[in-house]
């Protein structure tokens, strides 16, 4: 099972330069480590503001108990509060996915059908996105997607554009755009993403 895991670092205050330098490079050789298990997927910065200290990753566990005993792992485990969010699969998941480049984003679709829509309109409409999904994986836009929460009508979409503006005329073409509330981060790359190692 994969999940989304925001995790969150405050440093106490006092610290010194020289223990976060060491915790930090523990951190690191451990989620290659992590990464070479096959637990550690994708790691990213969201947009910080002054003070924050955050990380989005992507893991891969049997279940809650085994990602915590991973997420326990981690040495800034010490220093961190971790928000997890499973993630289930969607039938318009890109596999396998591209190789990741920057600019990435994810954003959250919440679908709202219109009440009193024919169910016929419903099944074209979830076709055509179907089929818009697939076009997009093919261009290198789609990344992944998952549905959240598992069997929800929300989902999570992992894509590649080459700016925000070009994010936002992507999700505006797709088919189910105007029944859909649309949350967009911009991703920025971590230096421990298990995507950008070098071989």
């Amino acid at each position: 099972m994969e999940y989304l895991v925001t995790m969150t670092t405050r440093v106490p205050d006092g610290t010194p330069e020289q223990a976060v330098a060491d915790v930090r490079a523990r951190e690191a050789a451990h989620s290659r480590d992590l990464a070479g298990q096959g637990h550690l997927l994708r790691l990213w910065r969201p947009p910080l503001g002054p003070g924050e200290w955050r990380t989005l990753g992507l893991f891969a566990a049997a279940d809650a108990r085994e990602l915590e005993e991973v997420l326990a792992s981690m040495p800034l485990r010490v220093w961190r509060t971790d928000e997890v969010t499973p993630l289930s699969p969607h039938p318009n998941d890109p596999v396998p996915p591209p190789a990741p480049g920057p600019p990435e984003f994810l954003t959250t679709f919440t679908l709202a059908i219109p009440e009193g829509t024919p169910r016929p309109a419903v099944d074209d409409m979830t076709a055509c996105e179907a089929h818009s999904a697939r076009a997009l994986a093919g261009q290198g836009h789609l990344l992944r997607l998952w549905r959240l929460p598992p069997g929800g009508p929300s989902a999570l979409g992992l894509w590649r554009a080459g700016d925000a503006a070009e994010m936002q005329a992507i999700l505006e073409s797709l088919p189910l755009w105007s029944w859909m509330t649309v949350q967009t981060t911009p991703l920025t790359g971590h230096p421990s993403d298990p995507a950008l190692a070098t071989p």
